[in-house]
């Protein structure tokens, strides 16, 4: 890499941070990048998922506070999210990906609008106790497979299902997002490190840019007016969603 390269890469790491801390979705501003300096797609993928995962640590520590009082829910999700991303790793690693690659698009602005009608969809969804608990655990499953596949807008898809099943401030939920997209990253950079092609020197470019990033949007995001939160992730959803589906289908 030369200079313009990796200049290229500190600025998407550090964009890729904010936006991962505050919506999800950063993956499409580094992925992009690394294909733009020279790597193969899948090398991009599976480097790009392990240069990510500080920033969600940083987003995490920016984000303690709104984790307070939810220890208990943390223990029960947590190896969930863990199983489900060592799933999607696999998947990536042993099937063919332009058939999700199809899907992901309308799961991605499936996610955007279910946010946007999370009053109206609440009350449809885990009417007692004991199901908000199973849905809770569906959802963390489901969505850290798609982390461990490819995870690009993983936190809108989390913040929307998440805020249907928990009677939590938004603040709180993103917070768990932060959490469950750390946990996912974590199992990325320990499969991938060992079983795919990971360019580390485009890691330790983009990896260190992704921390202060994600620090910085973690604070920013505690900061904003839950209307103003909501609107954000919806419509950066949206945008990411739109660009996936043009990816996929051009």
């Amino acid at each position: 890499m030369d200079l313009s390269h990796v200049l290229l890469l500190v600025a998407a790491g550090l964009a890729a941070g904010v936006v991962n801390a505050i919506a999800g979705g950063g993956s499409l501003i580094t992925f992009p990048s690394l294909i733009a300096v020279g790597l193969p797609s899948v090398d991009a993928n599976v480097t790009n998922s392990v240069a990510v995962f500080p920033g969600y640590v940083s987003s995490v520590a920016a984000s303690r506070a709104d984790l307070a009082g939810q220890g208990r829910r943390l223990r029960t999700i947590v190896p969930t999210s863990l199983a489900g991303a060592v799933l999607g790793c696999l998947l990536l690693l042993g099937t063919p990906a332009r058939a999700f690659e199809l899907v992901v698009p309308f799961l991605v602005l499936g996610a955007a609008a279910i946010l946007f009608f999370q009053d109206r969809l609440r009350a449809l969804v885990g009417r007692s106790h004991g199901e908000k608990k199973v849905t809770l655990q569906v959802v963390v499953f489901v969505g850290a497979i798609y982390g461990g596949y490819f995870g690009a807008a993983l936190g809108v898809m989390y913040v929307a299902a998440l805020a249907l099943v928990l009677d939590e401030t938004l603040n709180r939920i993103n917070a768990l997002k932060n959490v469950l997209s750390a946990c996912v990253g974590l199992v990325t950079v320990v499969v991938f490190a060992v079983l795919a092609p990971v360019h580390w020197g485009a890691v330790l470019v983009v990896a260190p840019a992704t921390i202060v990033g994600g620090y910085l949007g973690a604070h920013l995001a505690r900061r904003l007016p839950a209307r103003v939160l909501k609107v954000l992730i919806v419509s950066f959803g949206t945008v990411v969603g739109l660009i996936l589906l043009w990816r996929a289908f051009r």
